[in-house]
Formats: structure tokens, sequence, C-alpha cells
């Protein structure tokens, strides 16, 4: 028996022991069918079974959020009168993010870490376990956030939720690392897939950005996954609620330098959003305020521009829709814009300041305490930069601007340009509009956004702290193995220290009696004085003067310390510049904690490297 159907045999056995401890109320019989199922399938055919299981229940819960928020949104917009609706502006953002910072701080213990960075973390840190409680938790969020009109995405948190998900149930069956890691990402595609009803788009997510510098061959629970939340959210949401763009022109070669210009026009607003992001991210760190105070802070700025813009509030794909069907004057009409008489110049402005304070909305509504994406948002500024754009062309005179195209494939630059991810804005916007025959548009402005935002951050910037650090995987193979490691896990804490005042026939029984080849020299107090090696001690030992050492005399000092905190990236990299196999460890008091040895890092490299390929 291999170790894999030994692993499922043991599972079995203990979920049987649990069953016959506290019965069927406690066990729960689809657990004892799975367990049944898992001990008599192949790997790869619970895999699929997984699959379909994590799929189903993240796209699920991809259409309960949606449609919480959706029906929130359209009482709003469509039952209430704008003056009327100008208060729910005022009100409602505000205390979106009041009562998400308070759920946060009362139901979920302050623990708020969100977005796909966490997830990232997970994966790279905490060999893909999450959290059962983000089952749940950004559903709950999230909900309250953009329901009540919070300027950011759902996706985010869906796609979240169907990763902690899958960890969960790869957890329960107690299957590997890399099933895990497969399912934490099955569970993700499914809830974008379920979002924008694409699952082509969300497979390229999670290749894009969860998998990043993660080798797997099992492609299959993947798209099983996806296809499991498209058909759900296809047959249980509303066709308004859908993410869907009826109206285009067909692609004609003609309009090509339309997309080179729209294509760096995008790049170079993406880079902007991100700019703003990370400014209000540090402006809202330096505030001297308690977390609800931020959120009272963040939430009266959101109400403020969704009440002077109330395409500002929430997700925005409803404004989206408006302009891919000619229905601008409708979101006119339905803002302060209303009292100043309507010309093209009227129109081009609200834009620009629309496509200006998005970034602004955004980052209030994620930084000061709301749940929330960027997927949303880059969609919504994109799409009102590509209707911009050619509002624009036409004012000065061009002919037979293709304006929804240009609106389809600006949502595409945008998203490619903020998220970092070309192939998924790429088939999203092309399977949400049926529109096929755009790749190569689609391909050329969102290809040039994402070549300026790498132009200027290789990583993207959402990511870079992390990616620094080493806590999150990268497209170096090597360094995400690296980084897996744990520095404690190579400390000898048995290392033989010697003080530095001892006799020196201490130190020569030390050698004769202990099966160490380096000895740390220490104080009173364990402070790191210095290191001594056999090669250092062995001219000594039958010398008939020894007596007359001292240890400071024979001790020297380290080519190098190690810091507790080092990465094994940092310490092989000192290794290598030293040319030493053994180095001294010490704490933040410089207090010796142990050795560490090259050889112990490059073996445990070697397993590791092992286990991933089988």
């Amino acid at each position: 028996m291999n170790i894999h159907h030994k692993r499922k045999f043991l599972s079995f056995l203990k979920f049987k022991r649990d069953f016959q401890k506290y019965g069927l109320e406690k066990a729960r019989s689809y657990e004892l069918i799975l367990h049944w199922l898992n001990s008599r399938l192949s790997r790869n055919q619970f895999l699929v079974l997984s699959g379909i299981i994590v799929g189903c229940t993240a796209g699920l819960a991809g259409v309960l959020l949606k449609t919480i928020v959706h029906t929130i949104h359209y009482f709003i917009t469509n039952k209430v009168h704008f003056e009327y609706q100008i208060l729910f502006y005022i009100i409602f953002p505000f205390l979106g993010i009041v009562l998400t910072t308070t759920v946060v701080l009362t139901l979920f213990k302050g623990q708020d870490k969100k977005g796909i960075g966490a997830i990232l973390y997970e994966i790279a840190q905490n060999s893909s376990v999450v959290s059962s409680v983000k089952m749940y938790s950004q559903m709950v969020q999230s909900a309250i956030t953009v329901g009540l009109g919070g300027s950011a995405g759902l996706e985010s948190p869906i796609a979240v939720t169907g990763a902690a998900i899958g960890s969960n149930y790869a957890q329960t069956y107690r299957l590997s690392y890399k099933e895990r890691t497969l399912l934490l990402a099955a569970g993700a595609t499914a809830g974008i897939a379920s979002a924008f009803n694409a699952p082509i788009a969300g497979i390229m997510f999670a290749f894009e950005i969860l998998l990043t510098g993660v080798v797997f061959t099992d492609f299959i629970p993947l798209v099983v996954a996806a296809v499991c939340g498209s058909l759900l959210s296809r047959v249980l949401l509303q066709e308004d609620v859908l993410f869907r763009f009826y109206t285009r022109e067909a692609f004609n070669y003609k309009n090509v330098p339309y997309y080179l210009v729209l294509g760096v026009v995008t790049g170079l607003y993406a880079r902007y959003f991100v700019i703003i992001s990370q400014k209000v991210e540090h402006f809202m760190k330096s505030l001297n305020m308690s977390r609800l105070r931020k959120a009272m802070f963040g939430g009266a700025v959101l109400s403020f521009l969704c009440v002077l813009f109330p395409p500002l509030f929430g997700e925005g794909y409803d404004t989206v829709k408006a302009f891919t069907n000619g229905n601008t004057l409708s979101i006119i009409e339905n803002s302060l814009f209303r009292y100043f008489e309507v010309k093209e110049w009227t129109i081009i402005i609200f834009l620009i300041l629309i496509c200006l304070l998005k970034a602004f909305a955004t980052s209030f509504t994620i930084f000061s305490g709301g749940n929330g994406g960027n997927f949303a948002p880059s969609l919504f500024a994109g799409g009102t930069v590509g209707f911009l754009f050619a509002v624009i062309c036409q004012h000065l005179g061009f002919k037979e601007v293709p304006v929804t195209n240009l609106v389809l494939v600006g949502m595409a630059g945008a998203m490619s340009g903020v998220l970092y991810a070309p192939l998924t804005a790429i088939f999203l916007i092309a399977e949400s509009s049926f529109g096929y025959d755009l790749f190569i548009p689609l391909m050329i402005v969102s290809v040039m956004s994402y070549l300026i935002a790498k132009w200027f951050s290789p990583i993207s910037p959402e990511l870079k702290s992390l990616a620094d650090q080493g806590k999150i995987f990268t497209n170096k193979h090597d360094k995400n193995l690296l980084s897996s490691l744990n520095t404690k896990n190579f400390i000898d804490f048995n290392s033989q220290m010697i003080n530095e005042n001892a006799p020196i026939d201490e130190l020569f029984n030390a050698v004769k009696n202990g099966d160490k080849n380096i000895f740390a020299v220490v104080n009173d107090f364990k402070v790191l004085r210095g290191v001594l090696t056999l090669d250092d001690i062995r001219p000594y030992l039958f010398n008939e003067n020894k007596n007359e050492l001292s240890i400071i005399q024979l001790m020297k000092a380290p080519l190098a310390i190690i810091k507790s905190e080092n990465k094994p990236l940092e310490i092989l990299q000192i290794f290598d510049d030293t040319g030493v196999w053994d180095l001294p460890v010490v704490d933040e008091n410089n207090t010796f904690v142990g050795f560490v040895s090259k050889s112990t890092i490059l073996m445990s490299y070697r397993q590791l490297l092992k286990d991933y390929s089988d």
C-alpha cells in the first residue's frame, strides 16, 4: 500500500471512529459518503469530484453576495427619486464603512486581513491553510460595505471566500499541500467565474495571480470548478445582475490607431490609480486615530464624493452599461450636473472628474475600514476612460469612432494595468461581451497597459511589500521554495557554548567529550563574543604550554552573524559571500541562540524540491 492510499485509509478510520463516538448528528452523513469515495476513487477522480463540490459551493456564495448587493442598489437607484437619493448617498456610504469596522472589531476580533495578498500569503507561508472564518467573514463585510455604497468591488471578497472554501474542504479530507493549493485555487476560480459569468477568465485569474510561481499539471479541477460557478451564476442570477454587454461594433482594422492610443492612456491611468491608492493607504495609516474614527473619517469623504458624483456609489457596473447603451444623459440627470445646461464640454468635465475621483473613492473605501477589491473599480474606471476618449475623439471631428468597443477594451486595459493580469482582463471582456472578434484590440490595449505598468513597477505595487519580504511566491521558482522554509528549523539549539573566562582545560574537555566541530564563546550573559573551531584548537591540544593559553586568545570573530529574523534565502547568500559552512545565530539582544549550517538548509531544500516534484 503506497503512502497516498495509507493516508486515505487512516483518514477514513479516524472519521469512522468519530462517527461511532458522536453519532450521525455530529459526523454529518455527507462527509461519510465523501470519505468513502475518497477511499475508493483514484486521486484524479476524487480531485475532479472535489472541484465540482468546491465550485458549486463557491459559486453559490458568489451568487448570494451579488444578489444581496444588487437588490440594495436597485432599490436606491431605481425606486427612489433623485432628491431622496441624495439622502441615501449622504448616509449609506458612511454607514457602510462604520458598520463594517464595527463588525470586524466585535464579531471578528479585529482580524480584517483582506484582499488577494492575504490568500497569496497563506499559500506561501501557511501551506495553503486558510482560516474557516474567511468562508463567511469576507461575505459579511463586503456585503455591508459595497451594499451600502462603498466604491469597491465584490470580486476580491468572493475570490477569498472561494479560496477559503477550497482550503477547508481539503483540510477536512487531509489532502496534501499541492492538492490543498489546487482546491484553494479552484474555489477562487469558481468565485470569479460566478461573479462575471466568465469561466475562462476565472481560470486565467488563478494562473496569473493565485498560482504565480506554483507549478501544476492538474488543470481539470480548476476547469470543472469554473464551469460550476459560471453555470450557477447564469441559472440563478437575473439578467440585469449579470456582467453582460450586448451592444458593440464589429472589429475594423482601420480603428487600430484608436486602440494604440487607448492602450497608452489606460496604462498611464492605471499607474495614477495605483499611486493614489498607495498615497491614501499611507495617509490613513499615518492618522493618529482609532480604527472606528478612521472609518468615520473615510466614510464621510466617501459620502461627500458620492453626493457630488453618484456613479461613484457602489460597483458602478450600471454606469458602464449605460455608456455602452448610449444612455449618458440618464447618468447626468441623476447627479448635481442636472442643474447645469448639458453640453459636450459638460459631459467631458463630468467624465474627467469621475475618472480622477474614482481612485480616491475606492482607496478611502478600502483603507478606512471597508471591505472590497479593485476588480470592479478598475473595470469601471477603464470603461469611463474609454468612453471619455471616444467622446473627445468625436468632439475633435473624427468620424465613425467605435464608442462601445473603446469602452469595452478600456475596461480590459485599466484592469490589466491595475491588477497586472492581462490574460484575465482579455478573456473577461471577451466572454462578457460575446466579443471574441475583439481579441485583437483587447490584446493591444491590455498588453500595452500591462507593459507600461511593469515599466513603472516590475511587481504589482499592492503585492510588492509582501514579495520583497519573501512572504508570497513570485515567478522565481527556487526563491519560492526557499521562502517556504523556516529559519528556526535549521538552528542547532544544542550548540556548544563556552564562557570566555573559562579555564582552557574546560575547552579541551569539551572537545574530547563533545561531538561538535564549532563552539560559541559567550560572556556571563550568553552574549556572543566569538567562535572557535576544531581547526583553531587542534594545534594546541598537545602543546606543553597549553595551560598558559586563554580562550580569549584562541577565539576569533565570526565572518558573519545571522539574526533570528533572517530568511533562508538571505542566509544562503551570506554563506556564499563568506565561504563558510557554519555561522552563529543571535537574537535582537545579541544573545547566542545556536549555529546554523549551510548543509542543513541545502538538504532541506533538496527534500522540498523532491516532495514538490513527486
